[in-house]
């Protein structure tokens, strides 16, 4: 198989490296929420792991949109 082949299979390695990365952060908020038993950051985490498959073509608008959520969650975790 021929290099672009595989590059068309895999798509962009730099969003396949991002959203593994912010994969596991998403995982590690949804833990620690339930665990915790606090639905901000199971919730959260579930919108980060959510975001990071929807938004699989960018790396750009996936780091945004992760670090938003990261930022509404400690926002709300805070003032809730």
């Amino acid at each position: 198989m021929p290099p672009e082949d595989v590059s068309k299979l895999l798509g962009d390695p730099s969003a396949l490296i991002a959203s593994v990365i912010w994969g596991a952060i998403g995982s590690g908020f949804a833990i620690y929420g339930y665990k915790q038993k606090a639905m901000i950051p199971l919730f959260g985490g579930i919108a980060i792991v959510a975001g990071s498959y929807f938004f699989a073509n960018s790396a750009l608008i996936m780091s945004i949109f992760s670090i938003a959520a990261i930022a509404a969650i400690i926002w709300l975790k805070r003032n809730y």
